[in-house]
């Protein structure tokens, strides 16, 4: 696992001969069936090759985007595919608030100052629960939530998938060309299988 001065993170052989960039965001529903349907398949069948490495690109699209990545992104590099992968599974049980939040909850949500703005979405959307199974106390976690320059960088990233061209998620490139009218596993997979040939 590498962790690149971007701060996106990557699963597999750095020097493979092909890199799947994976533009992800944390409240999109496609997201999450996409690691449903591709995450053990990928794990299984193509990181073990060698041939593959997978590098996920964050996109931050409202403030509860911002603040699952910086727990995504919490701790040492190793966390990352896991926490990743905790948040896209659980993302319907952990989600669900959206539907039903107050008015008042939704000002909190944007408020200016990040610790208080993340420290309401993780307590409103149970995220420190979700964290906890992941072994995180909550002091780590409320650092993990304060930490303004993961927060500058994921924000970094984020510019540079809009300026890539990155207009829906989750988006892929392989090998630094994004693909166009892909967004699923169906539509990805073909495209990945080719570029391994």
């Amino acid at each position: 696992m590498l962790r690149t001065s971007a701060g996106t993170n990557v699963l597999g052989n750095p020097q493979a001969k092909v890199r799947l960039t994976q533009y992800v965001s944390y409240t999109c529903t496609d997201c999450s069936r996409f690691q449903v349907e591709a995450d053990a398949v990928l794990q299984l069948a193509y990181i073990p090759s060698g041939r593959l490495a997978i590098e996920v690109h964050h996109v931050i699209r409202n403030p509860i985007d911002l603040t699952a990545a910086m727990l995504a992104n919490c701790g040492a590099k190793e966390k990352f595919f896991l926490n990743h992968s905790a948040l896209l599974f659980g993302q319907a049980r952990w989600l669900k608030p959206l539907a039903s939040a107050t008015a008042a909850q939704r000002r909190r949500w944007e408020q200016a100052d990040l610790g208080a703005r993340n420290r309401a979405i993780a307590a409103d959307f149970k995220l420190y629960d979700v964290m906890a199974t992941r072994g995180y106390d909550r002091q780590s976690v409320e650092r993990c939530l304060t930490d303004r320059t993961m927060a500058d960088r994921l924000a970094a990233q984020s510019k540079v998938a809009d300026e890539t061209g990155v207009t829906k998620t989750p988006g892929f490139a392989i090998n630094g060309k994004l693909l166009s009218n892909t967004h699923d596993w169906a539509g990805l997979r073909p495209q990945l299988d080719e570029s391994l040939k």
